[in-house]
């Protein structure tokens, strides 16, 4: 019960001065990491909540659920055609460098096995925009720009989920002994989740556009229909022996291809519940997985989670740029701001979940965390003025610029927009 009411009382605290720390470098994972930290296990000790409890279990697959569902479902890709080469070389080579590159370094730098640094660097691929909020929302930034790291952010994270599953299933077969049973495991929860999320998502969701178009179906409920389809389909391919959350991703997909132009409003219907959901995961991030692995903090670790912030994702972003027509200040910018957040928590305390105990474990989880907790400070006090600094920058500029050619304005994992899949 005081856990609830730490809970309540830092999300009504932030709720009373949000608007104040909005003009300000504070963020709210500052806030709710930072309150964490202290009432958590490295600090007062009032948050006694353990990895293994079933509150926290909960916690960590709705709020993954809602997230990738909705992430999935806001980037309109018809729009992006014809203005996705930024977000299309982020995430077709980017990614996979930045998973390869952080392979290589986990293993020279914290001495790990071949799995278990892959397994780091999968965890920490994937970035979330939202620790720096001015860089997807500051008008002063080209929209190409801001939209090429929001884009990355909303569709790397369930891109990057079927390795992460992958890496999971064989390092679970490793520690079992039963390497045998693998593959076919492992094809069924990509393939299984995969169709699950593709029957949910697009029946499911036309049945509920066509019941909304017709006027059967009442305002809230709409929202309440939203949900219940990133519910169902991980609860369906959970119970067809399929992976709960690549359905989700897959069924936000085919749920925002359906409503293509409309993904601000598809947006709103998840984002007050997902958003409430990972102020409270970074509450917990700092209150038990951050506070109970600082103690194992070493060296390596520490190196690591600077080269992961820097090199890791900087030069593989830095490759993917070239022959871009962009600037070196903007590649620059793109390869700093990838910051480490919801789904590097969200995948290692998954992590935490499926893995027995053990030195291995102990190293992935505290470079995990040590990485997103420099990341949820480091980006967040960064991204405002150096996002003024480049758009200062290129506005000087020619006006033939690449950075500034027309994209669309998607929305963000926190800008709302207005309500209801019916109003246009």
């Amino acid at each position: 019960m005081v856990e609830l009411l730490l809970v309540a009382l830092t999300l009504l605290g932030f709720a009373l001065v949000s608007r104040r720390l909005s003009a300000t470098p504070v963020t709210a994972p500052i806030v709710f990491t930072t309150v964490g930290l202290v009432v958590g296990t490295a600090g007062l000790g009032w948050f006694d909540l353990g990895l293994e409890d079933e509150a926290a279990t909960v916690l960590i697959e709705a709020t993954l659920v809602l997230v990738l569902f909705s992430d999935a479902a806001r980037i309109d890709l018809t729009a992006l055609r014809g203005s996705a080469g930024i977000p299309a070389r982020l995430l077709g080579i980017g990614l996979p460098l930045t998973i390869a590159l952080g392979a290589l370094v986990a293993h020279l730098v914290l001495g790990l096995p071949p799995l278990e640094s892959a397994l780091v660097a999968a965890v920490l691929a994937p970035t979330d925009a939202a620790l720096g909020q001015a860089v997807v929302s500051d008008r002063r930034l080209p929209v190409r720009i801001r939209q090429g790291l929001n884009v990355e952010s909303g569709l790397n994270d369930g891109i990057a989920l079927p390795v992460v599953t992958a890496l999971l299933v064989l390092a679970d077969a490793e520690e079992r002994g039963t390497t045998g049973g693998w593959p076919g495991f492992l094809v069924a929860q990509i393939g299984l989740g995969t169709v699950a999320g593709l029957v949910v998502g697009g029946v499911g969701g036309a049945l509920l556009l066509r019941a909304t178009r017709a006027g059967l179906v009442e305002g809230t409920y709409e929202r309440v229909g939203v949900l219940a389809l990133a519910v169902l389909a991980y609860a369906g391919a959970s119970l067809v022996g399929g992976n709960g959350f690549i359905a989700a991703f897959v069924g936000g997909m085919a749920f925002g291809r359906l409503t293509a132009g409309r993904a601000r409003e598809v947006h709103d219907f998840t984002e007050d519940e997902a958003e409430m959901l990972t102020g409270v995961t970074f509450l917990v991030f700092g209150a038990v997985l951050a506070g109970a692995f600082l103690t194992d903090v070493t060296w390596p670790v520490l190196a690591y989670a600077a080269l992961s912030l820097t090199v890791v994702r900087g030069v593989p972003v830095v490759v993917s740029m070239v022959r871009s027509g962009t600037r070196w200040e903007s590649r620059l910018f793109l390869a700093w701001f990838g910051p480490r957040g919801l789904a590097s928590i969200l995948f290692a305390l998954l992590i935490s979940e499926e893995l027995e105990a053990g030195p291995h474990t102990t190293t992935v989880l505290t470079t995990a965390a040590v990485t997103v907790l420099a990341s949820i400070y480091l980006h967040g006090v960064t991204a405002s003025p150096w996002a003024a600094r480049l758009g200062r920058l290129l506005s000087a500029g020619p006006a033939q610029q690449a950075e500034l050619a027309d994209a669309p304005d998607l929305p963000t994992r926190r800008t709302l927009g207005a309500r209801g899949l019916s109003r246009r």
